[in-house]
């Protein structure tokens, strides 16, 4: 039977580079990688940087689905079919670094080659686990416990054992636009946050450790909503 694997692919490389049937783009903050309705024709695999995946209804309304950060998939739906269309925007929220890969390339590599498709599914599987407990955040939980939530998660920690990290830079307005809730919200649970020690914020945002000790035992003072686990961002090493 023939092997069609190649003892000499590595999977690291082929996502750092650029090569047949796949090119680098690079974007500035605010700039779509893809936008809704748009052909999906390409999977893109973000080298560097932090983007967000956003639908926008009929009537105008937007709701952000994820947030995005290094060593993620965007546009996984192009791999369902010739002529299928994007059913979200990939906007960064911070320059970016994007690898474009032709649909046709994607489905000959995860064919031929199985270390980049167990990647590819792990990521597949992390990104649904992701999504379902963003879902049970947004039902069950309090705005306030949203936001901590999605500061945690631009902090990213867990990558380390810092005590306290500097997200991107980003507007309340941004804020309030992740969590679906009003800017003015947004800007009191931020003070709040500070005075309670979890955050440093004086135009940037430095998130404490602290905070994300107070999300897992459920103690944010004068809260009591129920919060599910923090599910990891798989990144590439």
């Amino acid at each position: 039977m023939l092997e069609l694997e190649n003892p000499g692919f590595d999977a690291e490389t082929f996502l750092a580079s650029a090569g047949l049937g796949r090119s680098i783009v690079r974007l500035l903050g605010e700039q779509n990688i893809f936008s809704q309705g748009g052909p999906a024709d390409a999977v893109f695999y973000l080298q560097t940087g932090r983007a967000k995946l956003t639908v926008v209804s009929k009537n105008g309304r937007e709701a952000t689905i994820t947030l995005l950060s290094a060593g993620e998939f965007i546009g996984e739906e192009s791999l369902t079919g010739a002529g299928a269309l994007h059913m979200a925007t990939a906007t960064c929220i911070t320059d970016c670094t994007v690898l474009r890969i032709e649909r046709e390339e994607m489905i000959r590599v995860m064919h031929e080659e199985h270390p980049l498709s167990d990647i590819f599914i792990k990521f597949l599987l992390a990104r649904g686990m992701r999504i379902q407990s963003d879902l049970v955040d947004q039902l069950f939980n309090s705005s306030e416990k949203h936001l901590a939530r999605i500061l945690l998660l631009m902090a990213e920690f867990g990558e380390s054992d810092e005590s306290k990290k500097l997200i991107p830079e980003i507007s309340e307005e941004s804020l309030a636009k992740l969590i679906g809730t009003p800017k003015s919200s947004v800007n009191f649970f931020m003070k709040r946050f500070r005075d309670l020690g979890f955050i440093d914020y004086d135009g940037r945002i430095r998130v404490h450790r602290s905070l994300l000790n107070m999300i897992l035992h459920d103690q944010l003072p004068g809260d009591n909503a129920v919060k599910p686990a923090i599910t990891g961002i798989p990144r590439r090493k």
